[in-house]
């Protein structure tokens, strides 16, 4: 990773790209539609390929210039295209559990393929090579994990994505402005470009949604237009531009609240052993006592319909951690995926794990890291307060915390056992009472910048605890 962009800077030149793999072709024939005067387009390729055991996925990634539109306020601009995510030679030397050897019905490999559309500098005559070095941390994620990328998902990268000093730090997915969905001899293909965020654009996607927040960047020129081309020289966001987009934000979480049903980040939980009780009313112990013994029972199994709900929230739609694609912190996402999606899908399995029983808690300590703090009220506001769920899973392990309201179907947890768990994975069930006051008292995540880490909240006739503890930690 060290030296990533001389890499690429050394390996990318105009020549052809090979048009022999039916998949690899049928992209290609895509691009040359858009792009009909660069039939041979600046290219970077991976100097070992994925499937000889180099460590980058993306078998190329063409560099197309862009014109624009003058009349339209799009700016001449570099147009990055991935291939590699999608099944490009079909013989099952990437994409073995995508060969299929009967027809192209479903996607190809992953079923998209990364575009990125980045603004070109006056003069600039050949295009930056770092987003290539960004595109294939991003296909190493999905290869690693195979949480695919749709149209809307976000991805706090926490850093400016050229390595500059730039206040573009995030990124947000959306359908390419021009590449349309395309059929391939193993599958279908879309094609989803990144778009460059800033910190305040982060926020207010997870806290209401993607789809709305792509929509007010494409309202704002300067930010994205129509093409939702990246400029990495802006140094305002869309709220400083204009002021009244933020109502559009906070209309839309009151009345939609958010899509964003569940994060990666830095988690644990664990009941509370000696010590915690000056957390507590030990006044309770008489009430408590009960919940003790119901700890014993084996409870109902855990029901299809939340296994099934609570899956899709693991496998869809989830933000990435935090310090994905730090080249000091490689370990802390490049974890063992298959030990984690064992763990999940053995909840409805009959495999040796399905012996775990669901258990209730008398009492729950709740820690994250502060960014994952900082989306406790979101929870609460954007998803619980509407009768929806929100999980925490860990980057770390298999550790997993949700947090249902009353009204989520087929919870494990109840409002006489609140803490239910499975395994590592705690379900905590919030009443409509304790949502308003724990995102009262829990109100000042919101502005982390005036609150002293780490930080305890407790409600002992609730019997929880909640530590937010520095990123650092």
């Amino acid at each position: 990773m060290e030296d990533r962009e001389s890499i690429y800077s050394s390996n990318y030149s105009q020549s052809s790209i090979p048009i022999t793999p039916p998949g690899l072709e049928a992209i290609y024939n895509a691009c040359r539609r858009q792009y009909q005067d660069q039939p041979n387009p600046l290219q970077v390729t991976a100097l070992v390929k994925y499937w000889l055991g180099g460590p980058d996925p993306l078998d190329y990634i063409s560099m197309y210039s862009n014109p624009g539109d003058e009349n339209r306020g799009i700016p001449p601009h570099w147009h990055y295209i991935s291939y590699g995510l999608s099944d490009l030679h079909g013989d099952g030397r990437v994409h073995d559990h995508q060969f299929r050897m009967n027809g192209n019905e479903g996607p190809s490999g992953f079923g998209f393929e990364l575009t990125f559309r980045l603004k070109r500098e006056q003069g600039e005559t050949n295009p930056p090579t770092w987003p290539a070095t960004l595109m294939q941390a991003l296909s190493r994620y999905v290869f690693q994990t195979e949480n695919v990328l749709y149209s809307g998902d976000h991805v706090p990268w926490n850093m400016p994505l050229d390595g500059s000093e730039s206040r573009i730090q995030h990124m947000l997915m959306a359908e390419d402005a021009q590449l349309l969905p395309i059929s391939t001899p193993f599958g279908s293909v879309n094609f989803v470009q990144i778009i460059g965020l800033c910190e305040e654009e982060l926020r207010a996607a997870q806290h209401w949604n993607g789809p709305g927040v792509i929509e007010l960047v494409r309202s704002i020129p300067c930010a994205g237009g129509p093409w939702l081309i990246t400029d990495m020289r802006r140094g305002e966001t869309i709220f400083e531009i204009d002021p009244h987009l933020q109502d559009r934000v906070d209309q839309g979480i009151e009345t939609e609240g958010s899509n964003l049903s569940g994060v990666n980040s830095r988690c644990s939980w664990e009941e509370p052993g000696e010590g915690s009780e000056d957390y507590f009313n030990e006044d309770d112990n008489h009430m408590h006592e009960e919940r003790r013994n119901s700890n014993e029972l084996d409870r109902t199994r855990i029901s299809d319909f939340d296994s099934e709900q609570i899956k899709a929230t693991l496998k869809k739609g989830l933000t990435r951690p935090s310090n994905f694609g730090r080249r000091d912190s490689r370990e802390n996402f490049e974890y063992d995926r298959q030990s984690r999606k064992q763990s999940f899908d053995s909840t409805c399995s009959d495999g040796p794990t399905e012996l775990l029983r669901t258990r209730s808690l008398d009492a729950v300590h709740l820690k994250f890291n502060l960014e994952a703090g900082q989306l406790l009220p979101l929870a609460l506001r954007g998803r619980l307060k509407h009768g929806r769920h929100f999980t925490f899973m860990s980057a770390l392990n298999d550790t997993a915390i949700t947090l249902v309201s009353l009204s989520v179907n087929g919870s494990i947890a109840d409002e006489n056992h609140p803490f239910a768990a499975h395994g590592p994975w705690l379900q905590v069930l919030l009443t409509d009472d304790f949502i308003e006051e724990m995102n009262m008292d829990i109100e000042e995540l919101l502005n982390p910048e005036e609150v002293e880490f780490p930080k305890t909240y407790s409600w002992p006739e609730r019997r929880l605890i909640v530590t937010i503890l520095p990123d650092e930690v």
